[in-house]
């Protein structure tokens, strides 16, 4: 039997690969496409190839014994092809992985045409009742879910759906950076000085505030009330929130020493590098919901930036998710609907390592279930039962999408903590035990044959 997997973006394309390397026929569908010889795009995408990415081109921190890190450890230990892909076309981002979009989408695409496996289907689905030939639906259409998809989700699970709303950085061409007025660094020199950093002096951070606070915003199209994600706010919202906020959040000077002055900045903008050729950079931390011409004007006054050309500006998205504490169990699947799993931002978690994490874990599963078995639920202790765990046992009440950190990881018991006063020697046992017990829920479910070795 196969399995039908909805969504081209991250964790669709590795719920698709993870299946298919576990012998499974897969139907992926995606909704972008040529028609007529013109695209069919949603609000935030530009292309049509799988795993665009429309925000950060940053898979977070390879720093060891940190939350990102684990996670992305127990996903190259089981074999993560997206995964692998982003490791393949990294670009130099001091201690965190970056990827070069355009090449890493390339490469999930052609991964796929390789797949004889995987079958794609260009085309809208607007329902979720199965055929007899297929074994079980994974549906990862992520933040921009269609209007006609989440009404089915609405009647399938009973519930309404949750949305906030998710901001994009603006990227710069690099020729246009002025180079005489910034300096290359990593935060505390960790990793190698990949970071273009613009520094302000308090007079430049309050004329750029000032200049922000009075930016006009971009009109709110169909939506009248803008509920966005804690963890990604657009910069004149948290500037609103007071003068210094900028200065402890995105523009926080701290461990960036100024290397010609030996001086820590008031403020700093930081730029991350967009692809391998090192032609654009990314804004780190300044997504933005301001209107175009609004933000050339603010961004412009930025040191270095002062001739920027953009070759994309800040924009907002509809991100949608489903109230995974009510619906889902630890397998991801609908308890209502066992057929029916979820993953990606739309169960729940926000980022792209945790899009690609679920989207490996509903391969898994879903391949399971094809062969006939029951599923085996990655265990609570590792990043990946974690990170299923919260979404799946948060409280329905206040239930909001979230990345991976310690504070989902199953804690040391109170002697250990007390024992352990050390952060860092907490967080370092945390992740061994972690990993330990991947190692073995991945040997117990006899998957340590299908991976590639590490």
């Amino acid at each position: 039997m196969k399995i039908r997997v909805i969504g081209g973006g991250l964790a669709g394309p590795e719920a698709a690969l993870t299946a298919a390397r576990l012998g499974c026929a897969v139907d992926l569908y995606e909704l972008r496409a040529v028609v007529d010889g013109k695209p069919r795009l949603t609000p935030a995408h530009q292309t049509t190839d799988f795993g665009e990415l429309v925000c950060s081109n940053s898979l977070k921190s390879e720093t060891p014994n940190t939350a990102p890190w684990l996670l992305k450890q127990e996903m190259r230990r089981g074999g993560s092809a997206l995964l692998r892909l982003a490791d393949a076309t990294a670009v130099p981002a001091g201690h965190a992985l970056a990827v070069d979009r355009v090449e890493f989408s390339r490469r999930i695409s052609e991964a796929i045409a390789a797949e004889p496996l995987i079958h794609v289907i260009r085309e809208e689905v607007t329902s979720l009742e199965q055929d007899g030939d297929t074994a079980c639906t994974i549906v990862a259409t992520g933040p921009l879910t269609s209007d006609a998809l989440s009404a089915e989700i609405e009647r399938i699970t009973g519930s309404g759906r949750l949305a906030f709303y998710d901001s994009i950085s603006p990227i710069v061409d690099a020729e246009s950076i002025d180079m005489e007025r910034v300096y290359m660094a990593a935060r505390w020199d960790k990793g190698t000085a990949d970071y273009i950093n613009c520094p302000m002096n308090r007079d430049e951070y309050e004329r750029f505030l000032d200049a922000l606070l009075a930016a006009e915003a971009a009109e709110a199209k169909e939506w009248e009330k803008l509920d966005y994600f804690e963890g990604c706010l657009p910069i004149e919202v948290l500037a609103r929130r007071g003068r210094e906020t900028l200065r402890f959040g995105p523009m926080k000077p701290v461990g960036l020493r100024d290397p010609r002055t030996g001086m820590t900045p008031w403020a700093v903008v930081q730029l991350r590098q967009e692809n391998l050729r090192a032609d654009s950079y990314n804004l780190v931390g300044f997504q933005n919901h301001l209107k175009f011409g609004e933000q050339a004007k603010v961004l412009r006054l930025i040191p270095g930036l002062e001739n920027a050309r953009f070759l994309r500006y800040g924009q907002i998205h509809r991100n949608t998710y489903i109230q995974a504490p009510l619906l889902l169990d630890e397998t991801l699947r609908l308890k209502t609907r066992p057929s029916i799993l979820f993953a990606g931002q739309l169960s729940g978690v926000e980022g792209y390592t945790e899009s690609i994490a679920t989207g490996l874990l509903a391969g898994i599963y879903a391949a399971a279930i094809a062969h006939g078995e029951e599923p085996v639920a990655a265990p609570r202790r590792s990043g990946l039962g974690s990170l299923v765990n919260y979404i799946t046992h948060a409280n329905p009440k206040d239930f909001q999408p979230a990345n991976i950190t310690f504070d989902l990881l199953e804690p040391l018991d109170e002697a250990e903590r007390k024992k352990i006063r050390d952060k860092r020697e907490r967080h370092r046992i945390e992740c061994e035990r972690a990993l330990e017990a991947f190692d073995g829920w991945w040997a117990a479910i006899g998957m340590a044959a299908a991976a590639p070795s590490r």
